[in-house]
């Protein structure tokens, strides 16, 4: 009998990136392959708390990033957690590889191939020198991969352009449209070298595979596909695709009942993903324009939505009624944007709200935070013409009113919910057996097949 295929999977340590990677890692299973899927220590007690994944054959294991247990893992933190993974991580996933490989049994079950983020790659230099063979998986779009791409030379130039790099206290004069591309607002000098090092050093450690998978489409970013001919889409996989359970968050599934009692294309649905927070007048704002649509909603106010440590500290305005709509903590997403009762989806655009958005054909409210999300809002609004954008006033706050106007203007427009449905067969046309990224994952799996 020969080896089924053992894969390591490696995901940067964020809940949406995790998400991400295992919803990946779901579908690889499903051709026969083991899975032992790799957390940092933080990360793994949370997902392990959440208890979502009982019963799934994916063996989840973990190792330290580097940091002490009480320090803070937050996006500002970023290079901070950087350094110390590249430190401290290395070494440990090549012990972890090394005590799988030695208890396997009758050479079975040894690891074949590490499948790791882009946001990890420097992992497969710990691949190549245990003669492992390896892939990276970008799980967001294509045009942000190009984005930031070109937003790391940006940033180069302009780091080696500093001649005096302690003048006004080290800090740089980085546009904010780059800050925010890299995920890295109010960033000095020393904080953005760190980062493009990082980065750097994983783009050289990608150039150790040809598999450079993504989670996403031909038919959704063919220009940007182009740009990089190296990235091969193969998504983006849609919720049903092995368990869509949340990771890190119990779900509240009561909104499917409530959903139940409300007729077709009513329902206002609003979520924003796991990381970012509103400002609390943008909160305050959100909550009474809510209220004006005079249409039924269901709000998924999670945990520290406007920065606050407690579900407890937010603050409703007083003339807030929310009599017509459901506030959950955390929702069955995938459920709800199928629901025939949902109308519509005012999202922050992530890219793993925006693919499953555009799987269920719900019009997109557009209310962009930072990093990828205002290129998946262009998209949406610009390119492929299913969502409107909520425009802010001169105080960089999108008021009350402009929140109902664009309700109505949104599902007002039928053209909107029309191209929708298009565009969700065209994602199923691609994911189906003779579409190209089906074809493309097909190719992947044939080459895991190959070389297990």
């Amino acid at each position: 009998m020969g080896r089924r295929g053992h894969i390591l999977a490696l995901p940067y340590p964020a809940p949406d990136h995790v998400s991400r990677m295992m919803a990946l890692c779901r579908v690889i299973e499903n051709h026969g392959f083991k899975i032992t899927f790799v957390n940092t220590e933080f990360i793994h007690k949370r997902v392990v708390s959440a208890q979502s994944l009982m019963d799934s054959n994916i063996d989840l294991v973990s190792i330290p990033d580097g940091l002490d247990p009480e320090d803070e893992r937050k996006d500002s933190d970023y290079p901070k957690l950087c350094e110390a993974m590249l430190l401290h991580m290395p070494a440990k996933l090549e012990q972890l590889v090394r005590r799988v490989n030695a208890t396997s049994f009758d050479d079975e079950d040894q690891i074949t191939c590490f499948i790791t983020e882009f946001g990890m790659s420097w992992a497969l230099e710990v691949a190549y020198k245990m003669g492992i063979r390896g892939a990276t998986y970008w799980p967001l779009s294509a045009t942000y991969c190009t984005a930031i791409g070109l937003a790391r030379n940006q940033a180069l130039e302009k780091i080696m352009s500093v001649v005096d790099e302690t003048e006004g206290g080290g800090r740089t004069q980085f546009s904010e449209d780059l800050e925010s591309v890299l995920g890295l607002p109010n960033c000095d000098l020393e904080t953005m070298k760190r980062a493009l090092e990082y980065g750097m050093r994983n783009i050289r450690a990608m150039d150790t595979t040809d598999w450079w998978l993504c989670n996403s489409a031909y038919e959704l970013e063919a220009d940007e596909f182009a740009r990089i001919p190296k990235l091969l889409p193969i998504g983006p996989f849609p919720p049903e695709c092995g368990d869509s359970r949340s990771l890190f968050f119990p779900e509240d599934d009561s909104c499917i009942d409530w959903l139940d009692q409300h007729p077709p294309c009513s329902v206002i649905y609003v979520a924003f993903s796991s990381v970012g927070t509103l400002e609390p007048t943008q909160f305050v704002e959100l909550a009474l324009g809510l209220d004006l649509s005079n249409r039924p909603f269901l709000w998924v106010g999670r945990p520290k939505i406007t920065g606050s440590e407690h579900r407890s500290c937010l603050v409703y305005p007083n003339e807030f009624r929310g009599t017509r709509g459901k506030i959950v903590t955390w929702a069955p997403q995938p459920k709800v944007l199928n629901h025939p009762s949902t109308a519509c989806f005012l999202s922050n655009c992530d890219w793993p709200s925006t693919t499953e958005g555009l799987c269920s054909a719900v019009p997109f409210l557009c209310l962009p935070f930072i990093s990828d999300q205002p290129f998946n809002m262009s998209y949406i609004c610009d390119a492929w013409k299913v969502g409107v954008r909520l425009d802010p006033d001169e105080n960089g706050i999108i008021p009350r009113s402009e929140i109902k106007n664009k309700v109505e203007q949104l599902l007002g427009d039928e053209s909107i919910r029309a191209r929708s449905s298009q565009l969700r067969t065209k994602i199923f046309d691609t994911i189906a057996g003779g579409g190209r990224s089906s074809k493309n994952f097909n190719s992947f799996i044939n080459w895991l097949k190959l070389h297990r």
